[in-house]
């Protein structure tokens, strides 16, 4: 209980190491009540958006933290084949050059709002058109109004299913389309995420899920012993 109140409280919640300290604990014991809590958090998979509904996604950085494949490698090449990327530390001590803008280290995280108070914040698995189209077409109802960026993904759900679509683009004079479609509310949900997970030093990327989900229920305004009641 009293790793969930500082995970869901109105403050900031404590690194797993000072929460420790405080509760004159040990580190991992913290560390496995929060990975509990993550378990227990259902995010808002079910949540309804009905009007004016915007959605953009935003994008993680991968993060191996905690898998011990190099040091495996490194130990024994022959049963341990090199990992599929150069460790983020290569990219400084060997002089390799870091990839420009988006690449298949960046993983993307869908972000969805109306103007009511439904959100959902989603990591999805990669940035096919289809991938987003799956994950956008159970959320839109046939009378709402679509407004996003002009990736195909939101071209095509709006086409097959009739919705209405505003394509509002990132430079002055493009942000808001006929004064009241634009994406704000998923630019000020951006804001809040990475204000989010900068406190947290870049999540694991195997934990990523169970921080999302975190954030959906700090959104949501959803209370430790409404999160306990429902587990």
């Amino acid at each position: 209980m009293v790793a969930l109140k500082d995970m869901l409280g109105t403050s900031a919640p404590q690194s797993v190491r000072k929460l420790a300290e405080n509760l004159e604990l040990n580190k991992h014991t913290v560390w496995r009540w929060r990975i509990l809590v993550f378990s227990i958090t259902g995010g808002s998979g079910s949540t309804s958006f009905s009007g004016i509904v915007e959605a953009d996604e935003t994008y993680q950085r991968e993060s191996r933290k905690g898998p011990r494949e190099w040091v495996r490698h490194f130990a024994n090449p022959q049963s341990f084949p090199p990992p599929p990327r150069p460790r983020w530390e290569d990219f400084t001590t060997q002089g390799l050059k870091m990839m420009r803008g988006l690449s298949k280290w960046q993983l993307p995280i869908l972000t969805v709002a109306d103007r009511r108070v439904a959100r959902l914040v989603r990591r999805l698995p990669n940035r096919k058109s289809v991938t987003l189209e799956r994950a956008m077409t159970p959320l839109m109802p046939a009378d709402a109004v679509l407004c996003s960026d002009g990736a195909n993904g939101y071209a095509n759900v709006a086409a097959t299913g009739g919705i209405e679509h505003f394509v509002v683009g990132s430079k002055p004079g493009k942000r808001v389309v006929a004064s009241c479609y634009h994406i704000q509310n998923v630019n000020s949900l951006h804001a809040r995420y990475d204000m989010f997970i900068r406190r947290l030093c870049g999540p694991a990327t195997k934990n990523l899920n169970g921080y999302i989900r975190w954030l959906e229920v700090q959104v949501a305004g959803i209370r430790p012993a409404e999160v306990i009641g429902a587990s």
